[in-house]
């Protein structure tokens, strides 16, 4: 099966009722670890590279590796997404390298650091979705500004100033025509969400029916979704790792925006901890070792474990065989004829 438009997928969702977990990948083994997880449980998945993982595996590596887990996997629905793309260049890199699926950030400034404006983002999110929609490919834009920073993206706000305001959400949607609308309603990038299981006061799930029920057919994004599980950071913790207690977004409240809209839900800190857990313990353990297979191996099985919940919470479990892939090249003329 080719790599499927980030659309299809999160219309399919909408249809089913459930979420789509979007993992972010920097090598080989988490690639792995996601598909492994997808054809276990049977899901759908959105595989998304940030502009620091890009970075770090160079895009030709990271493009092939898809490549081959669409050859491996041939039964799983997957689109290839740009997490957090900073500039439409950067957009318009991804679309020519063959992704399937760019977030244009324009909530912040090219620098990835500074908010811009109301205007600024319209203007940037309105091109990308012009130049991507041309090709048959899936645009995420964001209104309102995430806390903290992830692979140097991000303006390390608080996380409560700068929520999404459900009037300008809907003015923004009519005036880009996107496809996904990423929210800040409190969450934040990184392992240190909350320093106790949030509450309303701080995870705003009101705002976020609220501006589902202005929306009813805009696809919601919820980034910063990790749940930071206890035993995840334990471990880490038992074999030489400095955690500070934090808290993550608990799985239910993720399965409340589930039921309000929210179509992808972007997990990576849970990968991380889980590979970091499982490398510590193998070097701790057994410190004769030295093949990077018997530390990447666990970490591999660890972070599939993960995953594997998470599809099963989020409801994708079971869906990947129900429906036919469309083409990009054919959603690109379902786009043109206004049709989607």
């Amino acid at each position: 099966m080719p790599m499927v438009s980030m659309r299809q997928l999160l219309d399919e969702a909408a249809k089913g009722g459930y979420g789509v977990g979007a993992f972010n990948v920097n090598n080989m083994e988490q690639i792995q670890a996601i598909m492994e997880a997808a054809r276990e449980t049977k899901s759908p998945v959105v595989i998304q590279a940030s502009r620091g993982a890009r970075a770090y595996s160079n895009d030709r590596f990271l493009y092939h590796l898809m490549l081959a887990a669409t050859e491996v996997y041939p039964e799983i629905p997957v689109a290839l997404h740009l997490d957090h793309g900073n500039s439409v260049e950067t957009c318009k890199s991804a679309i020519e390298m063959g992704f399937t699926s760019v977030m244009m950030d324009g909530s912040l400034m090219p620098d990835g650091k500074t908010p811009s404006t109301f205007d600024y983002n319209v203007k940037a999110t309105r091109e990308v979705v012009e130049m991507a929609h041309a090709k048959g490919v899936t645009v995420e834009g964001e209104i309102g500004v995430l806390g903290g920073i992830e692979d140097g993206h991000g303006a390390g706000v608080d996380a409560l100033s700068h929520v999404t305001d459900p009037e300008q959400a809907e003015e923004f949607v009519k005036q880009t025509g996107l496809d996904a609308l990423a929210i800040a309603i409190g969450t934040s990038h990184g392992a240190y969400k909350f320093t106790r299981k949030p509450t309303g006061e701080v995870l705003k799930m009101d705002r976020l029916i609220e501006i589902h029920n202005r929306l009813k057919t805009t696809h919601l994004v919820m980034h910063g979704s990790s749940s930071v599980p206890q035993d995840l950071q334990d471990i880490i913790n038992k074999y030489g790792g400095k955690l500070r207690p934090t808290f993550g977004v608990p799985v239910e409240e993720i399965q409340l925006g589930i039921k309000n809209g929210v179509r992808k839900v972007n997990v990576d800190t849970d990968n991380r901890l889980a590979m970091t857990g499982a490398i510590r313990k193998v070097l701790m353990e057994t410190p004769e070792k030295f093949d990077p297979r018997d530390y990447l191996k666990p970490a591999r099985e660890a972070m599939k474990k993960v995953v594997a919940l998470r599809m099963t919470q989020f409801g994708q479990a079971g869906h990947a065989g129900d429906y036919q892939p469309i083409p990009i090249s054919e959603m690109a003329k379902k786009y043109a004829a206004g049709k989607l």
